[in-house]
């Protein structure tokens, strides 16, 4: 992993050969303004119309322009690897990523995923993904995106996004705004207040915008009534006026509603064309944009814009300079004439391994210390008997769940479950393995009492709206685990008195019969680790690696407690506002059974010497706009440090967390909001000190009076600990 992390770093610093920022920008749009002069008007429109689903190679592609030196652009699914492909790396998903908290690998796992579209001819790698963000914890997607919260979201597509664009991919951030659920994902209208859009929503976009993405895709959904792909409030003035955002905007898979009022609104790119489940005849762009043009219900200028921006996000990426051909068809098994996976699999496995999250761990019940005999109890402890590619986008829940379903899905090149993993170490250490590897409570009852210690594996799934599974139509009915899981739990714990439990599940699930058993002395969850899953369960509950992952959502007693949830009604009110997961949980007093931020090591931690140091000046955030919004919000105005100490036996790592609460002038806010993290490797008795960067955005509340960020006068409270609740140190600071 150690070279990979150099070879991440070296990509970074090779990036400069494009330029980044504004410099990058302003380059690539020189070259774009030139090209377009060459262009005709039916060329000017193939770049921005796609060719219909199936037309070419991948699931979105363009018409290639004969009068510049451009392709047919490939786009292509997904945030977690490159789908309908093979042999391609099957990553940890999103939500996986954002547990480790470690931007040191979410830059490389963008990297590495880049690498491998690039090596495969791919010019835009739909993702990642902060939309949905997450409000509902049952909602179908949320495990495509990195967390819940908007800072750790952000910083999530931030350093995904300069990995993969790095290697020369162009990055899309979806899903723009508001598509928080799959039921009705395409007719429903998200109502969202205008201070909730910034603060939340918003927020990680502004990370997106500011790391260069090369693209944005727009929602299915209306955002406040109006269509997300052809709102003129969404896609100008929000994208690409207040964020400035210079890329552009493509339309989700038949998102598009209309050909004027789309072109007008912003929409630059239409996917997949021809258009996709529309009735014949139906083509909005294509030669009914030329049309609209020469009668001029679309000016020349917009048309001009969109083929501009097309062009110069792919200079930008230096595609111009030896791009590899597309080496693959989605449309016939996928198969590359060409191997990209590279050492990828030690990525996946680094991040899998540090995104385990250990909830519960009672009588040091691990690591396993050479046991003498295991039980391995369920059906998500091995690979689906028929392969682990036999349902199309992973639509069935059948063997470990190491991904959720839907377009946000890879082949996955192999699978190595937990008990291929767990077999392996046994052999070294002598251990006896007793199998009961279905459903079944009888059969778990009985190997569990034919072992010293039981280790039972359930789930819970989720995945895109165009395929039900188990009768679960993208969201997840309930916040129960799958195939029984509690009652699997409930068998084994009877049968032997030391449980330990695995957690393979694509968002939160209700633990709290599981909890109820006294046999159950460990909780370990793995969230969705990619095809490396087995390998890296056994890292952690064998104790080569202490366990580092932290929640990036909270869990629940009880599914109420969230106050939200997908629903069947065709508008969505957002009535949460700013109050989501644990700023739901905190204005209400509500005590969370696992909260946001929290998970447990092999070692114990101390923090002390918080030092605070931050001087900023009240009001709004001006300036000149640049990419992710106003100059100003991204200035440094101090740093928060606090000094951390592994107090332990082991080597491990610790995430310390910043809160801020803002100044009791601001109201309707949430008590503390996740403003900075750091990860710290530290080895026994080793103490790090963790900064906090702080700049004008994260002191700052979207003032809806004056449409600025504002940065309050008053007294801002600090919070710096080992997750949203354990709070180990508390300062202040005045602005005035």
């Amino acid at each position: 992993m150690q070279n990979l992390l150099v070879s991440a770093l070296a990509l970074s610093a090779a990036a400069d050969a494009y330029g980044a920022g504004a410099a990058g920008w302003d380059a690539a749009y020189s070259k774009a303004q030139a090209a377009l002069l060459k262009l005709n008007q039916t060329e000017k429109v193939g770049i921005a119309t796609g060719v219909g689903w199936e037309g070419g190679p991948c699931v979105g592609n363009t018409y290639a322009p004969s009068s510049i030196d451009y392709p047919s652009l490939c786009l292509q699914d997904s945030p977690l690897g490159i789908r309908y492909a093979n042999p391609v790396t099957a990553f940890p998903a999103g939500i996986n990523a954002g547990a480790t908290w470690d931007r040191s690998l979410l830059y490389a796992r963008g990297a590495a995923m880049g690498q491998e579209a690039k090596g495969l001819g791919v010019h835009v790698q739909l993702g990642p993904s902060a939309g949905p963000l997450g409000k509902n914890p049952d909602g179908g997607r949320n495990w495509e995106g990195f967390s819940v919260d908007p800072y750790l979201a952000g910083v999530g597509m931030e350093e995904t996004i300069q990995g993969m664009q790095d290697s020369g991919v162009q990055a899309c951030a979806k899903h723009w705004l508001g598509n928080e659920q799959e039921h009705n994902r395409e007719t429903m209208s998200s109502n969202i207040g205008d201070r909730a859009t910034h603060e939340l929503y918003l927020w990680p976009f502004m990370n997106a915008v500011k790391a260069n993405v090369a693209s944005v895709m727009c929602s299915y959904n209306k955002l406040n009534g109006t269509w997300a792909c052809e709102s003129d409030a969404v896609l100008n003035d929000l994208l690409k006026d207040e964020l400035g955002f210079p890329g552009y905007v493509m339309s989700d898979w038949n998102a598009q509603h209309t050909g004027v009022n789309s072109a007008l609104a912003g929409l630059d790119m239409t996917m997949p064309g021809s258009d996709f489940n529309k009735p014949p005849g139906s083509i909005f762009w294509g030669p009914n944009l030329v049309e609209a043009v020469t009668n001029g219900s679309v000016p020349q200028s917009r048309l001009d814009d969109m083929a501009t921006r097309i062009l110069a996000s792919w200079y930008l990426l230096g595609q111009d300079q030896g791009y590899p051909e597309v080496t693959f068809s989605s449309w016939n098994g996928g198969k590359a004439t060409v191997d990209v996976t590279a050492d990828h699999a030690s990525v996946v496995r680094t991040v899998a391994r540090d995104s385990i999250v250990l909830l519960k761990n009672q009588e040091h019940a691990l690591p396993l210390r050479k046991p003498k005999s295991l039980a391995i109890i369920g059906q998500d402890a091995i690979v689906n008997p028929d392969g682990p590619n036999a349902c199309v986008d992973r639509g069935c829940n059948t063997g470990t769940l190491a991904m959720g379903w839907g377009s946000g899905t890879a082949e996955f090149p192999y699978l190595i479950a937990p008990l291929d993993a767990i077999k392996v170490q046994a052999q070294k250490d002598g251990t006896k393995i007793v199998e009961s590897t279905t459903d079944s409570t009888t059969a778990a009852a009985s190997a569990a009492a034919a072992a010293d210690t039981a280790v039972v594996f359930i789930n819970a799934d989720a995945g895109e709206g165009y395929l039900t599974v188990e009768g679960n139509a993208g969201d997840r009915n309930n916040l129960d685990p799958w195939h029984n899981g509690n009652e699997l739990v409930k068998s084994v714990a009877a049968a032997n008195k030391n449980v330990i439990v695995v957690v393979h599940s694509v968002g939160p699930i209700i633990l709290e019969t599981i909890l109820a058993q006294p046999s159950v002395k460990a909780i370990v969850w793995a969230g969705l680790p990619g095809q490396e899953s087995g390998n890296a369960l056994v890292d952690v509950m064998y104790g080569t690696t202490s366990p580092s992952g932290k929640l990036p959502y909270t869990i629940a007693k009880q599914p109420s407690d969230y106050g939200a949830g997908w629903n069947s009604a065709l508008v969505d009110n957002f009535v949460e506002d700013l109050f989501i997961d644990y700023r739901h949980f905190d204005k209400n007093g509500i005590a969370p059974r696992y909260e946001f931020g929290y998970g447990l090591s092999y070692t114990t931690f101390n923090y002390s010497g918080l030092a605070v140091s931050v001087s900023a000046t009240a009001g709004p955030s001006n300036g000149p706009i640049v990419p992710g919004g106003a100059e100003e919000l991204f200035q440094s105005v101090g740093t928060i440090s606090v000094i951390v100490e592994n107090t332990g036996e082991v080597a491990g790592a610790e995430v310390a967390q910043l809160y801020l609460g803002l100044p009791d002038s601001v109201l309707s806010t949430p008590p503390k909001q996740l403003r900075g993290f750091q990860k710290l490797n530290l080895q026994p008795g080793e103490q790090g000190t963790a900064t906090f960067e702080l700049t004008r955005r994260d002191l700052s509340y979207w003032d809806v009076q004056t449409q600025k960020w504002v940065v309050p006068s008053g007294t801002f409270t600090v919070y710096v600990g080992a997750s949203s609740r354990d709070i180990h140190g508390e300062g202040k600071f005045t602005v005035a």
